[in-house]
């Protein structure tokens, strides 16, 4: 298929959209139009057979999935599936020799389009009708946010606003585009990769936030309150900081100053501003002490049903509490979802913009 130039907030790029013989769709997106035929691709139907059933006592939604038991995990180099198409090598989920960024339907979902309508049980469950996508940053089989530059960054935040508006369209009620960093979080491939959930339902967590920006709270003029303590950089109208209520040690938050329901209202300083510091964050992390940092990151942008009060935010929720020390979410965090928290936010910004 013919590759469309589009005009982001902050740049033109390209988007090309490749369909799988499994019927998943490939985006390629990038500064130079992506060229060249695909090569050899996986031909095994892709499994819809997700569910989701609701806690009566915890209020909240879960997604069942058996077949994701199935997924890629840590395969060799040279069977990496995020890696472009080579002559005679594996078969991988790019099956083309070279791309900039691609975002593809994920092979092993929790979420599918297609999932079937829910039957008839004796508890609460509706259908996991959705999306599940992966998003590979770069060719590079090595390296991070941190690692692979302002422009990689810029077209990273492009894409996921592109992803952000096709599933609001097609009907998502919350989008949200994450990372998974480093095997103690559980990570099945070190490829440099996200991934985008689009959710039927808004999830729990998100549904409170969107009450509590409409009842009034404001997250901007509070953090104007404890900005110098707490802040850890500043780029192009955005802030990081580490909130005072953070319950992950050396948590950091990136916020624009002026009210954003989305990454699609921003403006081209603050898209670049944004690219920045999500760099400037993760170089933190690993000089923190001195190793990659192992963190669990999101996109916290508002439903696609709104009022326009909500503020959004990228949340990193690191794991490490100290050198060769992990944060577990023991007995009392999965028990309650109150935190115990090590590491006090103040501090923890002090050392991270101390670096």
């Amino acid at each position: 298929m013919q590759a469309e130039r589009l005009q982001g907030r902050s740049i033109q790029f390209y988007r090309r959209q490749h369909v799988k013989p499994d019927g998943r769709s490939l985006y390629l997106y990038g500064y130079d139009e992506p060229r060249g035929d695909a090569g050899a691709e996986f031909q095994d139907p892709v499994s819809s057979a997700s569910e989701m059933r609701f806690h009566p006592l915890r209020q909240e939604w879960a997604l069942y999935s058996p077949h994701r038991q199935n997924r890629t995990f840590q395969p060799s180099r040279a069977a990496n599936p995020l890696a472009p198409a080579t002559p005679g090598g594996a078969i991988t989920e790019i099956p083309f020799p070279d791309f900039e960024l691609a975002v593809f339907g994920n092979r092993f979902p929790s979420l599918h389009p297609a999932a079937p309508a829910p039957v008839e049980v004796p508890w609460e469950n509706r259908s996991a009708a959705g999306d599940a996508e992966v998003v590979v940053y770069s060719p590079d089989d090595a390296g991070s946010l941190a690692t692979i530059g302002q422009d990689r960054r810029v077209l990273l935040i492009e894409a996921l606003i592109d992803r952000y508006q096709h599933h609001f369209a097609a009907g998502a009620a919350y989008v949200l585009p994450f990372e998974n960093r480093g095997e103690a979080v559980g990570v099945t491939l070190s490829h440099p990769h996200g991934q985008i959930y689009a959710f039927p339902i808004v999830p729990e967590p998100q549904a409170k936030a969107e009450a509590a920006f409409a009842g009034g709270y404001d997250l901007e003029a509070e953090r104007q309150k404890w900005a110098e303590d707490f802040e850890v950089s500043a780029a192009g109208g955005l802030r990081s900081y580490c909130p005072p209520y953070a319950r992950f040690p050396h948590e950091v938050w990136i916020s624009s100053e002026a009210r954003r329901a989305g990454p699609w209202e921003f403006s081209s300083d603050e898209v670049e501003g944004l690219a920045s510091l999500l760099g400037d964050t993760v170089a933190r992390y690993d000089r923190l002490f001195d190793q990659p940092m192992p963190y669990m990151m999101s996109f916290q942008a508002a439903p696609r049903e709104n009022d326009g009060s909500f503020q959004f935010t990228v949340q990193f929720y690191p794991i490490m509490r100290s050198a060769g020390r992990l944060k577990y979410l023991a007995s009392v965090e999965q028990a309650t979802g109150v935190f115990t928290v090590d590491v006090d936010p103040k501090a923890a910004a002090k050392a991270l913009r101390d670096i």
